[in-house]
């Protein structure tokens, strides 16, 4: 009788899987069908990266955030800007259509993560294959860590950096549970698939005016720059990872970026919860010779959307700094 009893539980139980990859499956065709990709794949290294690209002029990259894709940037901004640039946007590796650079990483168990430096070399060699050799490069919140790690790795393939809201040096506070949970190898395999398949809509929505908060959320951006993409098993696994690896490798880049020699401009607002302006960018214009720090008076953490004029000035200042305008 109890071993009957053993084998009905587990047939319950990989029934119950089973239902659930059907309906994380179901949704995430759906995401990526309301949401193809926008650009072409570059193959680099092995490795697709999806990369958007448009106007004429001096070469920018636009690196986009956590949980995001290179929508983020298409949505307004790349059309404010490719009068005067050769705008590239691209899909971090491991989230949009971009591949991980480990090929371990996108594994349920696993709990690696591509490093910001590892993200910065593929991306420029990227660009590079785009014919881009020495672009100014743009990072929002995370990828404003990959763009500074950018300066460090490839200091002679940027002309200049511009840190919008950037998560780029030591914090106290601790990561949200749901980043520790998603990262981690139980959370990957269980509680992700859970996500995906049963997260209500309504809860993806809340999230992106959160982010947006306390300024309003654009009209048109949530059903633009497909955030339901970012609630994919295998994007939420890989960028709690690289959420949760990030510490320690901004605590290590601290140490050189006084090194960093060329133009940079930082923008940040004075309303961000999420990367706080006093953790972050007043402390880092403070360790980089010459570094310009506009700070914004009532703007959250998407200064690129809520104040696009004045990224967009800091984008030129860094372009006449560098030579290139």
């Amino acid at each position: 009788m109890a071993v009957k009893l053993a084998a009905l539980v587990a047939l319950t139980a990989l029934a119950g899987c089973a239902f659930v990859d059907f309906r994380a499956d179901r949704r995430e065709a759906r995401a990526q069908a309301a949401h193809p990709p926008l650009g072409r794949i570059v193959e680099v290294e092995g490795r697709r990266v999806h990369a958007m690209v448009s106007g004429s002029g001096p070469d920018l990259v636009l690196i986009h955030g956590a949980s995001g894709n290179l929508r983020d940037m298409a949505f307004g901004l790349m059309d404010r800007l490719d009068d005067d640039y050769r705008v590239i946007a691209f899909d971090r590796p491991g989230l949009g259509y971009s591949d991980p650079i480990d090929p371990r990483a996108d594994d349920s168990f696993t709990t690696r993560a591509d490093s910001v430096a590892a993200q910065a070399r593929l991306l420029q060699a990227a660009a590079a294959e785009l014919g881009a050799g020495r672009p100014i490069v743009l990072g929002h919140s995370f990828g404003g860590a990959v763009a500074m790690a950018w300066a460090l790795e490839r200091p002679d393939n940027i002309a200049a950096l511009v840190d919008v809201a950037g998560a780029t040096m030591p914090w106290d506070s601790g990561l949200a549970a749901l980043y520790r949970i998603n990262g981690s190898a139980l959370g990957g395999a269980a509680v992700v698939p859970l996500i995906t398949a049963f997260a209500p809509e309504e809860k993806v929505e809340d999230t992106v005016e959160a982010i947006f908060a306390p300024n309003p959320v654009p009209e048109g951006y949530a059903d633009f720059v497909g955030a339901t993409l970012a609630v994919r098993r295998d994007s939420l696994r890989i960028n709690a990872r690289q959420v949760n690896g990030l510490l320690p490798q901004v605590t290590q880049m601290r140490a050189r970026y006084a090194s960093i020699d060329l133009p940079v401009e930082i923008v940040h607002g004075v309303a961000d919860t999420i990367v706080p302006l006093e953790v972050h960018s007043a402390r880092l214009a403070e360790l980089i010779p010459g570094a310009n720090l506009t700070v914004l008076e009532n703007v959250g953490h998407m200064p690129h959307h809520t104040t696009p004029r004045e990224v967009v000035a800091a984008v030129d200042r860094a372009a006449r700094r560098a030579g290139l305008r």
